[in-house]
């Protein structure tokens, strides 16, 4: 038997990969409605989930909850595949999505969403792996009553540590930071170059938050002191030694980082900086640095084609188009136009 055999596993991942909607095949289902996108998104490989909650749901949180549910399994799926030599950098990659899942938590009891429409959409119900997370939904009434009924998971404790006073922003920084600072600890423990190649990409993550939450910061014009706590140790092109400065010149001082050194597409960061200040609006910023991830990514599953890497960048793919399905089938019901989901869509 071929399961938990480290080729295997990999030219699995490969082929799934191949089966994955390409840009064609996206922008056809973004001129179509929401009916045709049922069927649309069931043809693509989401049809066993569709007919699961069709008899429950319609429309947008028909195809949503299928998704989600295909989704979950899939990562279950590929850990159970996973032998004990790439499983640890595997489990690394795919625990971020349990923090996702927490804040997915934190939001809906923030902005007092039903746990049956958390159970139709965010966290299908009828995964069996979704109920904890919504029983804590629906005996919650506020942050920290969530906060504490998820004292026991891994992150507890970094969730614990928010004031009692925080925001949702507060808990949803601590789990970032908690998955990050766990993650590059695992990753210490993990020798060979494909945990040295997924630290690097960490490591853009993180400096790719950190770009953002400066220039946003800048944007609702917090003071520099406040910044700073919100900033993420563990990048490469902005590390922990420059929070000083940052705290002292704030943007200006993060651009004149960046273009100091030479890991950086600076010119065409610039590009879509400027774009980003002409609209208003960071999503071409957050578009590039996605495109960017995806390159790395790409990049290192190539070199390492027999390791954890090629399946953590199929895992990675996977994520992108259910995210981009289910942004188009939200965009679609929303009433937006072709062209915006188009560019919205990596």
């Amino acid at each position: 038997m071929m399961l938990g055999n480290t080729p295997y596993v990999a030219a699995r991942a490969k082929s799934r990969r191949q089966k994955l909607a390409d840009r064609a095949r996206l922008r056809q289902l973004i001129n179509q409605s929401v009916e045709q996108l049922t069927v649309a998104v069931g043809d693509i490989g989401y049809r066993t989930e569709i007919d699961l909650y069709a008899g429950k749901l319609t429309g947008g949180d028909l195809v949503e909850a299928a998704l989600t549910h295909n989704l979950e399994a899939e990562l279950q799926d590929i850990l159970k595949m996973s032998n004990r030599t790439i499983r640890p950098l595997i489990e690394i990659y795919t625990l971020r999505f349990e923090y996702q899942n927490a804040k997915a938590v934190l939001r809906a009891v923030h902005n007092g969403i039903d746990v049956d429409e958390v159970g139709h959409s965010i966290l299908p119900e009828l995964n069996d792996v979704n109920t904890p997370w919504l029983k804590v939904v629906e005996s919650s009434d506020d942050l920290q009553a969530a906060a504490a009924l998820m004292r026991r998971k891994a992150f507890g404790s970094a969730l614990s540590r928010v004031p009692e006073n925080g925001t949702l922003a507060d808990y949803e920084d601590a789990l970032d930071r908690h998955y990050y600072a766990s993650a590059r600890n695992a990753m210490r423990t993990t020798k060979g170059a494909p945990a040295r190649f997924l630290s690097r990409l960490f490591a853009a993550e993180i400096d790719h938050r950190n770009i953002v939450n400066i220039l946003e910061a800048t944007a609702v014009g917090l003071t520099n002191e406040q910044l700073v706590p919100l900033l993420i140790p563990g990048g490469r092109l902005l590390p922990k030694r420059t929070f000083s400065s940052i705290a002292s010149g704030g943007r200006n001082t993060m651009i004149d980082l960046l273009r100091s050194g030479d890991r950086f597409d600076m010119a065409g960061f610039e590009t879509v900086l400027e774009e980003a200040e002409n609209s208003r609006s960071l999503d071409a910023v957050i578009t590039w640095m996605k495109i960017r991830e995806n390159a790395m990514m790409q990049r290192m599953s190539y070199l390492h084609p027999v390791s954890a890497l090629p399946i953590i960048h199929y895992v990675a793919m996977k994520v992108q188009e259910v995210n981009d399905l289910r942004f188009i089938v939200r965009g679609r019901l929303a009433g937006l136009s072709p062209a915006v989901l188009e560019a919205h869509v990596i």
